[in-house]
């Protein structure tokens, strides 16, 4: 896959990465679902489901389905990749865990860059995705601030078994609409940026 199309912000921080503990933390404060599950279910054809439960001020998403591919003139190790995407809103916050399965030996160790994007997941076309879910431009900021709390970052590093798992906590709820996970060539650095658009997996929640 090309370089052709790159994310570029002005950043106020990184994101941290999550510990073993508080994705497990994540997941189990839902009750519906657990790491292990997700990242061994059977793999889905290309669909996304939601709200799989909606009750009282949370609502529970899942979407899941083969990551749509960005650059399909060449070939990376996400090509044939699975993903899932468990979100949790509740009292004005939110929670994403990000289970991605079968990315090629290639990617083992390999840190992707993951966001949510304002757009539609479009295969072949990485522009359509729109750029950052950013809640302080939706809330009027000038400029806007770009860090791990008004973005949804879900850097993933790929273990030995072509598997991975991102955890994101967040004090907003995203919008409803026709959005996509997007994963990138490279990790995200302190501006936001993460490198050309690979792949994808289409959210859409009302």
């Amino acid at each position: 896959m090309s370089n052709a199309h790159r994310d570029t912000h002005a950043s106020t921080s990184a994101a941290a990465k999550p510990s073993r503990g508080a994705v497990l933390a994540a997941v189990g404060a839902v009750g519906l679902v657990s790491v292990a599950a997700l990242a061994t279910a059977a793999p889905a054809q290309a669909q996304a489901t939601g709200p799989a439960k909606s009750t009282g001020s949370q609502g529970v998403h899942l979407f899941q389905g083969p990551l749509r591919d960005l650059q399909p003139a060449t070939s990376d190790p996400l090509d044939g990749a699975q993903a899932r995407l468990l979100f949790v809103s509740h009292r004005g916050s939110s929670t994403f865990v990000l289970v991605v399965s079968g990315v090629g030996r290639d990617g083992v160790g390999h840190t992707y860059g993951a966001h949510l994007h304002t757009g539609a997941c479009v295969a072949g076309n990485g522009a359509a995705a729109g750029p950052h879910y950013n809640q302080s431009t939706v809330n009027g900021v000038v400029p806007p601030v770009v860090n791990d709390q008004t973005e949804v970052w879900l850097d993933v590093t790929v273990g030995p078994g072509g598997n991975a798992v991102a955890v994101a906590r967040v004090p907003f709820v995203p919008s409803p609409g026709d959005r996509a996970v997007v994963l990138h060539a490279e990790h995200t650095d302190d501006h936001g940026t993460a490198g050309a658009r690979l792949a994808c997996l289409p959210v859409r929640w009302s």
